[in-house]
């Protein structure tokens, strides 16, 4: 259920009373030299190469860092390498900069190396372990140049090692249940279980007179109402998944500013292990039953816009207009391929999505009903987001709202979510392979001409609109709101607004 206009107006004011109670007496204790952080979740793991949400992401970059990084109009930058190139056609090259971890150690080739290792392991459970299978060997020429040698060519290798699920952490300080050493500009002094989480200035970050604030702490507000009202009343700072219904206040605000990008998008995700979506005309079926102007309107308040294929934005040379219109609202070649599918009366199923972001459960509202008018009878599960990435990676569901962001604005970085082949993933469908996908996008992430690349990802869209191991829904316009005096805090654009956090290093108030 929805809250209606008239309670939701009645509960943020609730909240803003309550919260300007408290504000005066944390204006009056905080330093000008800290930020408070308004995260809207408390990260359900800070691991270094997990995915853990966006949440968790903004703290790890924070912490961490990685061989390469993005300057704020989301240009690829070197981070701990200095530069970088091509050697011959499978093999890149990193030149270090001098720079030390938080234990005081140098970060060397040999740390590099030894990350990869562990990443690409056998055992490992690293987020990105499957694309790291890709390399053959990591050399280390000396303490400050690193050799890799990909078993094929490997064009986006360097925008890859940018993910905030893949930092260069201290050799050897995860080993035993240790806990990893990174080199990021701030370090993690105390924590809160489920509340919060403090950081202070690394005095001995590698970029001179950074980061600026002293400190950070970050507040985990899993009511996004209470989210807004606390920014409203001046208890936090800056604040991230900005809810869609309370953008217009925000902007109206003088005290405050809203900056938004489109690039995050909602989509489906299926159990190809067991139960109903397992035959991919039941998956279609589905894609074809939904009004995604619905949710656009009920979700997001009109602020996006339906997603009807891969997310490819309008301004990548990888979008094709007529296939981007792929999935249409077309209910009656939705009950034909579920006749095909030999469930003609339609069938009862969970969807899983969450309660804690009002984007996942309205979402979810409206897939329930629009699944309706074909006889398909859904029953929700909105478990709080912890949860349901713990549901999500074990595959206990069967089918299920995500929301998502490519991992880089480069069309690989919409593997991690349609590559079945890959571990499991909350953020993916669960055990439904397409060996067809899996090899396209191989072939892909191995052509470095422009031209064939297009043709490759061209198949890539149709091959995905052909089995649906993933159904896009809905872009939308992701926000993070900020007192107006804070300074050097952008939102990075389009997929990489989730890599924002990058950006804190050089936060400060005028």
């Amino acid at each position: 259920m929805r809250l209606s206009r008239r309670a939701f107006l009645a509960s943020t004011a609730a909240a803003a009373t309550l919260g300007s109670g408290l504000s005066r007496q944390a204006r009056a204790a905080r330093s000008p030299d800290t930020l408070v952080f308004g995260l809207s979740s408390y990260p359900p793991n800070l691991q270094p190469w997990s995915n853990a949400g966006a949440a968790a992401g903004t703290v790890k970059m924070l912490i961490f860092r990685g061989l390469t990084s993005y300057d704020p109009d989301g240009t690829l930058i070197g981070e701990l390498a200095e530069s970088w190139e091509r050697d011959g056609e499978t093999a890149w090259v990193f030149h270090l900069r001098q720079a030390v971890f938080q234990n005081g150690a140098p970060v060397t080739a040999e740390d590099v190396k030894w990350t990869i290792e562990q990443v690409s392991a056998a055992t490992s459970t690293a987020y990105l372990r499957a694309e790291f299978q890709g390399v053959e060997r990591v050399e280390t020429p000396d303490p400050r140049t690193v050799r890799i040698v990909t078993k094929q060519p490997f064009v986006t290798l360097p925008v890859l090692l940018a993910n905030y699920n893949m930092p260069i952490i201290a050799r050897g300080s995860t080993d035993n249940g240790g806990t990893p050493v990174g080199a990021g500009p701030f370090v993690l002094k105390a924590q809160e279980r489920g509340a919060s989480l403090d950081l202070v200035a690394f005095d001995k970050f590698y970029k001179p007179g950074l980061p600026k604030l002293k400190s950070l702490k970050m507040v985990a507000y899993s009511d996004e109402n209470a989210r807004v009202a606390a920014l409203q009343a001046g208890d936090v700072d800056l604040i991230e998944y900005v809810p869609w219904q309370s953008m217009a206040a925000i902007e109206a605000d003088p005290k405050l500013r809203l900056e938004t990008t489109e690039g995050p998008f909602m989509d489906l995700v299926f159990n190809g292990k067991s139960g109903p979506f397992v035959d991919a005309r039941v998956r279609s079926a589905v894609a074809f039953a939904i009004k995604r102007e619905e949710i656009v309107k009920a979700a997001f308040f009109g602020r996006g816009k339906p997603l009807q294929s891969l997310p490819f934005p309008e301004a990548s040379p990888y979008f094709d207009a007529g296939r981007s219109t792929y999935w249409t609202y077309d209910p009656d070649r939705a009950r034909a391929l579920l006749k095909d599918a030999g469930k003609p009366e339609g069938f009862s199923c969970t969807l899983l999505s969450t309660a804690q972001y009002g984007m996942h459960k309205d979402t979810a509202v409206v897939v329930q009903q629009n699944l309706a008018d074909i006889g398909i009878q859904v029953q929700l599960s909105l478990p709080d987001w912890p949860t349901r990435v713990s549901l999500g990676n074990r595959g206990q569901y069967e089918f299920a709202v995500i929301g998502n962001a490519g991992d880089s604005n480069d069309p690989d970085g919409l593997s991690a979510y349609i590559d079945g082949e890959l571990p499991p993933s909350y953020s993916r469908s669960f055990g439904l392979a397409v060996p067809r996908l899996h090899e396209l996008l191989a072939q892909g992430r191995a052509e470095f001409d422009q031209a064939k690349r297009q043709a490759i990802y061209a198949e890539v869209e149709k091959t995905t609109q052909e089995h649906a191991p993933f159904v896009g829904l809905a872009w939308r316009s992701q926000g993070y709101a900020m007192a107006r005096n804070l300074q050097g805090f952008h939102n990075l654009p389009g997929a990489l607004t989730f890599y924002s956090g990058l950006t804190l290093e050089q936060a400060t108030f005028a």
